[in-house]
């Protein structure tokens, strides 16, 4: 049985801790994490400072490297780097076992996370292995896959699922009288951020919904 965990870890144990250190008024979101023998490749949203801020600090931040701008969108920026290898950390931890994280958002030297194990012993080799090199978490939350109010079998987390369901009680896709800023301030996050989490409910629905094959990564990403 698949599960869906969400944790909090310091972003010491995760990435880029001096950069939140020295910009606390970040928000940084990863959009997804390609992975390969060699590297691990993170796209991620910058937002609430400028553009200059973020890779001034971030340029002197030893857990990534290779940082390049892909884009602007709303106020955001995205981006891609590439990790640097720290075997004491979660970046690490999570591909050791072959988990995935399917989201990431970091503010305040903290970053939540929600990860995918594809079975009950993948979660525990992820604990015994944060155990053994003293990578501290906490556990907020472990469901199934197959929970409805999870949205689990659509690959939805629990974050996409709640956005959709908030945005659709509130009339948001059928009345022109509620906004996207109303629904945010209903779940206590930026336009932004909303924004994006709807789009990542909307891929994960209609990839396991609809769609036959996904996309492949690099038409995701194309510049």
């Amino acid at each position: 049985m698949t599960l869906f965990g969400e944790f909090h870890v310091p972003a010491e144990a995760f990435a880029l801790a001096e950069t939140l250190e020295a910009a606390p008024e970040l928000v940084i979101e990863t959009e997804r994490v390609v992975a390969t023998d060699e590297v691990l490749t993170p796209y991620f949203w910058v937002s609430q400072a400028e553009e200059t801020r973020f890779e001034d600090v971030a340029a002197d931040d030893p857990s990534i490297r290779n940082l390049r701008h892909i884009d602007d969108v709303d106020r955001a920026a995205l981006y891609r780097a590439e990790w640097t290898e720290n075997v004491e950390s979660i970046v690490f931890a999570y591909t050791t076992v072959g988990a995935t994280i399917l989201e990431a958002s970091a503010q305040h030297n903290e970053w939540e996370l929600s990860m995918r194990f594809n079975n009950r012993d993948r979660l525990d080799q992820f604990r015994e292995y944060c155990d053994d090199y003293d990578i501290p978490f906490h556990l907020n939350q472990l469901y199934e896959h197959a929970h409805p109010r999870a949205g689990g079998q659509y690959g939805l987390t629990k974050k996409q699922h709640d956005a959709l369901v908030t945005a659709w009680e509130m009339d948001y896709y059928n009345s022109s009288d509620v906004s996207l800023t109303d629904v945010a301030n209903s779940i206590g996050i930026s336009q932004q951020s909303l924004s994006r989490r709807l789009k990542r409910g909307y891929d994960s629905l209609i990839q396991h919904a609809l769609a036959v094959t996904p996309p492949t990564e690099e038409s995701q990403f194309e510049d």
